[in-house]
């Protein structure tokens, strides 16, 4: 049965589309109109249904997030950085498709359960047609960024909710998918948002920039603002020509602007600025350029494309099994799930992990290394969790907090995991699955948001057997188990070796090459060292 304040909703949403031919105004926005109109008229939706939001099911999730897994990984650093900004005021963060099916979120663990009830998770289906009114549908809808707050949206079942979202678009102007942010509760006062929103219209700007840097590496790239500090960073207008003038990608801004301009998108650079002029800012440098016959300059840096590398450099930059599996490694890590790095000593295991940090949606979090082995036994548990101040003896006076805590937002990486003591073990497995750190001699747990990855050149599966590491650890560790090659086996040595040289060389400021002789000795020997 609804409750008081839901029929209430119920009847104002009926009443105001079936009478409103004879209204004098709607009492709520044309675009949150319109939509409860569609909604009722066109989708056949009930605004007091108390069927939950539909959840793709685990096939059809994992076939939308394939399809649009590039998305997703130029996407993930602000989807992460975005939640960063918001999550103390507890809001999640959802990216979906352009169908409205969240393919990405960031939710804290203290109100996850709360946010899958409300349907703000992985797998659910915004559209208008399944949900009618709400943040993401109104977006796909309109085109544009939008505030759907509290009584906006169609369904009694979601006026608790105030969702700020903004579209994405590809560099032809399609639409890629939205980015929201979402609260259980805000204040009544729609313009409490307004912030929100323009922190998600910005964050949703940088994907679609960087996706178009991306998509559009073979060509011209014209970067340009108002403001020359904000050119490299931030630019508002970005486009993009073949080497005969065709323009082929516009950023969403720079297709609005050329519109408002000129009345269309023109089909050469030529056409939008003054060709002589354009040639003297291909240096790369930021300089000032005037729109063709119009008044008003513009501060822009125009980037060469970037030549694709001969085909033998890019077969032996990085060996492909090394490839492969960092990327599968961001797959999983990018899901919260640990990953379990194995190999010979010397493989080059806190190498990897530092690159699938770099390359994850944690990438602007901290790194925290730590080696169990090389940590004194009688010290590691005061390492890792830290202590208040007088835990114990010759304990600082104003405590410490501890590497687990160091690494909150972040990723930390658990070195000869192997070597970690067994009541250490079960610490670690409690925080793995409360995400709560209890430092030495405190009274209160912190929460902690880390992502572990853990390396062991030792069979930790042995080490099982012979009852000297924890079977549930090992099994929670290993969800996902990448075991590496050793140097001597790795196809990518040349590559190695020609950067370690260059970066040396770098170092100390000289050239230096590498005689045949030597470089056939360098490659045929059986490198038991480090990475």
């Amino acid at each position: 049965m609804l409750a008081a304040n839901s029929k209430d909703h119920v009847d104002c949403v009926s009443r105001v589309v079936r009478n409103a031919d004879r209204l004098p105004q709607a009492p709520v926005p044309s675009l949150i109109f319109d939509s409860w109109r569609r909604s009722m008229e066109q989708h056949h939706l009930d605004p007091g249904s108390l069927q939950g939001p539909r959840i793709l099911s685990e096939p059809r999730l994992k076939e939308c997030r394939e399809r649009a897994e590039l998305f997703m990984r130029i996407a993930s650093e602000a989807v992460g950085q975005l939640h960063h900004r918001v999550r103390q005021a507890d809001y999640c963060v959802m990216l979906t498709d352009a169908q409205g099916q969240t393919i990405d979120h960031r939710v804290d663990t203290a109100i996850r359960t709360d946010c899958r009830k409300a349907g703000l998770y992985l797998g659910t289906c915004w559209s208008e047609a399944e949900e009618g009114t709400c943040g993401v549908a109104t977006v796909l809808t309109s085109k544009a960024a939008v505030t759907v707050h509290k009584r906006d949206h169609f369904r009694a079942a979601f006026i608790s909710l105030t969702c700020s979202a903004a579209p994405i678009f590809d560099p032809q102007g399609n639409l890629l998918g939205v980015m929201d942010a979402s609260a259980l509760k805000s204040p009544d006062d729609r313009r409490s948002q307004h912030l929100v929103r323009q922190m998600v219209a910005q964050s949703a700007q940088a994907i679609e920039n960087a996706f178009f840097m991306h998509s559009a590496r073979q060509h011209w790239v014209l970067q340009a603002h108002s403001t020359p500090g904000y050119v490299d960073s931030q630019p508002d207008l970005l486009l993009a020509w073949d080497q005969d003038g065709r323009l082929h990608a516009l950023n969403s801004k720079a297709r609005q602007a050329l519109r408002l301009r000129f009345g269309q998108v023109p089909e050469h650079i030529g056409e939008v600025f003054d060709l002589d002029a354009l040639h003297a800012v291909t240096d790369q440098s930021t300089q000032q350029l005037n729109w063709l016959g119009e008044p008003g300059a513009l501060h822009v840096r125009v980037n060469p494309p970037r030549r694709k590398p001969a085909r033998v450099v890019a077969n032996t930059q990085v060996d492909p099994r090394v490839e492969e599996h960092l990327r599968l490694a961001v797959r999983v890590k990018d899901r919260n799930l640990p990953v379990l790095v194995q190999g010979e000593t010397g493989a080059g295991k806190e190498v990897f992990a530092r690159q699938l940090h770099e390359r994850s949606a944690r990438r602007e979090g901290p790194f925290v290394a730590v080696n169990c082995a090389a940590i004194p036994e009688n010290l590691i548990e005061s390492e890792l969790f830290g202590y208040v101040a007088g835990a114990f003896t010759g304990a600082s006076s104003k405590g410490m907090p501890g590497l687990l805590v160091q690494a909150d937002g972040g990723t930390l990486f658990l070195d000869e995991i192997g070597d970690m003591p067994l009541a250490l073990q079960t610490r670690l497995l409690r925080v793995m699955a409360e995400g709560e750190v209890a430092p030495l001699g405190a009274a209160k747990t912190r929460a902690v948001n880390i992502q572990v990855i853990c390396a062991s050149h030792r069979d930790l599966a042995a080490l099982v057997s012979e009852g000297r590491f924890r079977e549930d650890l090992y099994f929670r560790l290993g969800c996902a188990r990448f075991c590496l090659p050793p140097l001597r086996e790795r196809s990518d040595k040349l590559a190695l070796i020609n950067g370690l040289v260059t970066q040396e060389a770098r170092g100390g400021g000289i050239s230096v090459g590498i005689a045949p002789a030597a470089l056939e000795l360098l490659l045929g020997y059986a490198w038991p060292g480090n990475v």
